[in-house]
């Protein structure tokens, strides 16, 4: 089993203020500032985030690294994470960069029609990739932020991440690096709104049984939606299978490397990460339903390349 970390929120630094779970900040028995997320609200975002950032790692995606946590002091769970911002950077969140190209742009709302795939690549295809301790994974053929992003969005369509908004993806500045590399993508984080962790136990049983076509998981997995817009006119954000697939169409190549990646990973990896994620965080039926949705959504964005070509 993933193992747990304690926590003690008597001992909170400070508390963060964005996102509406309770998060602060603490140090460690060894001096390193880390960020409790708590779970208080019982939809399952720890494990969800413990999962997906597990199943990032094979696949390549530079991502934060999370584990699974208990808060001794409310014996509230969560996951916790190390601060991964060193000496000299700062975070830019997206709402940020997406107001310098447009200063027009909404900064202060997370549901925002702007927030388009074309405005997005604009961005990111000048940011150089994250660094390589973010996962020594990743494919070395990767020039820029956009190309990278373009995993992240394939994850997203994978785990069924509904939460990719602006201020779940950022840059990093490094005000010590070398011009080039001053503005650099930043790990994929935040990933708790995914693997339909909030929908019921109850539910998902009656998903797995159902001989009704239009509940069975096949049609439920195509609902998932993203924070992206394919035009800022449009009323509701793509499907995050239909955001990864107009993401690539910026960057082909790149689109061909991560469904690659993707390919590669076989289904005994994705049961043996479910596995590790105790019982008392993730049931029985919970775990069957998750595998069901994660290949179920392999299946998709694996399909889709014939689709494209």
């Amino acid at each position: 089993m993933y193992p747990i970390e304690t926590v003690d929120s008597q001992r909170a630094i400070s508390y963060e203020q964005l996102g509406t779970k309770k998060k602060f900040w603490y140090e460690d028995d060894e001096g390193r500032l880390k960020l409790f997320k708590a779970e208080e609200r019982g939809y399952g975002e720890d494990w969800s985030e413990k999962i997906v950032c597990e199943l990032a790692g094979p696949l390549g995606i530079p991502r934060v690294h999370y584990d699974m946590a208990l808060d001794i002091a409310t014996k509230v769970p969560g996951v916790v994470c190390a601060d991964f911002q060193m000496e000299g950077q700062q975070l830019v969140h997206g709402n940020t960069l997406l107001q310098v190209q447009d200063p027009k742009y909404p900064k202060n709302t997370l549901r925002v029609a702007s927030h388009t795939i074309d405005a997005v690549y604009e961005i990111l295809r000048w940011l150089a990739p994250p660094e390589l301790r973010w996962n020594k994974d990743s494919p070395a053929e990767m020039t820029n932020g956009a190309e990278v992003f373009c995993g992240y969005l394939l994850l997203d369509a994978w785990v069924a991440n509904q939460d990719r908004h602006h201020e779940n993806w950022a840059a990093i500045w490094d005000i010590n690096a070398p011009q080039r590399d001053q503005f650099r993508l930043a790990p994929s984080y935040d990933h708790g709104s995914s693997l339909a962790r909030n929908v019921s136990d109850k539910e998902k049983a009656r998903r797995l049984r159902s001989t009704d076509s239009g509940y069975r998981i096949v049609t439920f997995a195509r609902r998932a939606r993203s924070k992206l817009f394919a035009s800022a006119e449009d009323e509701r954000p793509l499907r995050t299978l239909d955001a990864f697939l107009a993401f690539s169409r910026q960057v082909p190549e790149a689109a061909t490397i991560w469904r690659d990646r993707l390919q590669r990973i076989k289904e005994t990896t994705i049961t043996k990460v479910l596995a590790e994620v105790p019982p008392n965080r993730l049931s029985a039926v919970g775990r069957d339903f998750t595998l069901q949705l994660l290949l179920e959504n392999r299946r998709r964005i694996l399909e889709s390349r014939e689709t494209e070509e």
